[in-house]
């Protein structure tokens, strides 16, 4: 019996990113089977298997404090995270032992039926067959079991336990509920657009069908199912957590006409005094509120004194209550009451979301980003659903601007540079669209291949478009913004 793995899984047990698996099953490295990956290949692929790989650890701290009830006693206190670790581990790798003997055994049983067939078109003795079977068996309960194959099982057991695995159909995404997060906060977390309004259960937009698996509800709602609604398997995801894994129905967001136009009032939660002219503005919504947008649209903002500018959004989807914006000091109303007047916890009103900037989520191939100045802001959030949604082979970040000091996101560049392996950033100063191609035509080969993503100045990203279609990019792999 062949034991297949779902590529995010798979990803989580390798300790690698669900893009290098996909780049390896492109190059006919891995093998699948349905869209999953058997665990020889795996380990084959990845001979060495490490838990401390994949984070686990570093998260049980974080896990143990939210799965613990509120109303806990001594009785129910859990151990140090350590123990638990360890006790985790040990019973994991002791059902790794027994998953890999049951499979031993299923083997024999498939060997026996064969044998017996076999047996019965010779009008073999049943004598002769059990000494045979005896023999198999015994052979069987001597060969040591891998090593590499039950650690393997052991390393996915201790995983399910600290997470569930959610696969969405029809779309077919994965994603992973950590901890005693509900299946709606792990799906927003992973950069997924499921249908939902007020997070808290009252309004029912998120309610889902659970087709397999089994789910834990975590919070009481007013909103009221019908018993056939219950009966069919429906649960609000907001209200639920999973406890094994789980296969759900539900509706996503595909492009950004699904999105509605979303009025919020927010507050101004920081502000950021980049520079003399640049504010780096933080909006949170209400936790009942969040708004829903895709990486790389804008948001227009309105002040109580009626002041109001639209800005694209900076921050990543994954975080829909907390927005961040770049605004430059350009003398308009919003600007100069933002800089003269604004403070933190002062009222702002949110509408939208606005635009088509946006990601092409189910698109591999790697990722060119380039921004103009202010462009970097729906790059940046591009960029940071890019990588939460993990699918994308390779990105490179160009970000021009007119003096050193203008790359105020730096620190962001060099985190992800210094996190990722496949993540390149090139700081420039005052490129022009010669220079970018210049560029572009040095570092990457095979241009037609990949995929551009251009935010800027009208005049530079226009030239730039141009350039790239002269060069044999397609229109369609160009996606561009004008800021």
């Amino acid at each position: 019996m062949t034991q297949l793995l779902s590529l995010s899984r798979a990803a989580r047990l390798a300790g690698v990113t669900r893009a290098e698996l996909q780049r390896r099953i492109r190059r006919g490295e891995i093998q699948t089977f349905e869209g999953e990956i058997a665990v020889s290949d795996l380990l084959r692929v990845y001979p060495s298997v490490s838990l401390e790989k994949t984070g686990m650890l570093e998260q049980v701290e974080h896990i143990k404090a939210a799965a613990v009830p509120r109303n806990f006693d001594a009785d129910t206190e859990l151990p140090s995270p350590e123990v638990l670790v360890s006790r985790i581990h040990s019973l994991s790798k002791a059902l790794g032992q027994k998953v890999a003997l049951v499979e031993a055994q299923d083997q024999l049983l498939d060997e026996l039926h064969a044998a017996l067939a076999s047996a019965a078109e010779k009008r073999e003795s049943a004598a002769a067959l059990l000494d045979w079977f005896d023999q198999r068996r015994t052979q069987i309960a001597a060969q040591p079991v891998a090593e590499d194959h039950t650690r393997l099982l052991a390393k996915d057991t201790f995983l399910r336990i600290m997470s569930a695995s959610v696969k969405i159909i029809p779309s077919g995404h994965e994603f992973f509920v950590d901890g005693a997060e509900s299946i709606l906060e792990a799906a927003v977390r992973s950069g997924l657009r499921m249908s939902y309004g007020c997070s808290s259960g009252n309004c029912g937009a998120c309610k889902v069908r659970i087709v397999s698996g089994d789910v834990w509800k975590l919070n009481e709602h007013d909103y009221v199912l019908s018993e056939r609604e219950k009966q069919m398997g429906y649960v609000l995801a907001c209200c639920h957590t999973a406890i094994t894994d789980i296969l759900l129905e539900a509706a996503e967001a595909r492009s950004v006409d699904d999105l509605p136009e979303q009025e919020i009032r927010a507050q101004i939660r920081k502000l950021e005094h980049e520079s003399s002219d640049l504010i780096i503005l933080h909006v949170q919504t209400p936790r009942t509120q969040t708004l829903r947008f895709m990486a790389g649209q804008r948001a227009r903002l309105t002040l109580d004194t009626g002041a109001s500018v639209e800005l694209p959004i900076a921050s990543c989807p994954c975080n829909g209550r907390n927005l961040q914006f770049a605004v430059r000091r350009d003398g308009n109303d919003f600007s100069h009451a933002l800089f003269e007047q604004a403070s933190a916890r002062q009222p702002i009103d949110l509408k939208g979301p606005y635009g088509s900037f946006v990601l092409h989520e189910d698109a591999t191939d790697p990722a060119i980003f380039i921004a103009v100045d202010d462009g970097i802001a729906p790059i940046k959030s591009l960029i940071e659903h890019a990588i939460s949604i993990d699918t994308i082979e390779a990105f490179y970040l160009y970000w021009s601007v007119q003096e050193p000091e203008e790359h105020y996101h730096r620190r962001w560049c060099r985190a992800l540079q210094d996190t990722l392996d496949n993540f390149t950033f090139k700081p420039l100063i005052a490129a022009d669209a010669d220079t970018l191609m210049a560029l572009l035509r040095l570092d990457l080969t095979d241009l037609p291949g990949l995929r551009f993503y251009l935010a800027g100045s009208s005049v530079l990203i226009s030239s730039l478009r141009s350039q790239l279609v002269a060069a044999g990019v397609t229109d369609d792999r160009i996606a561009s913004e004008i800021v």
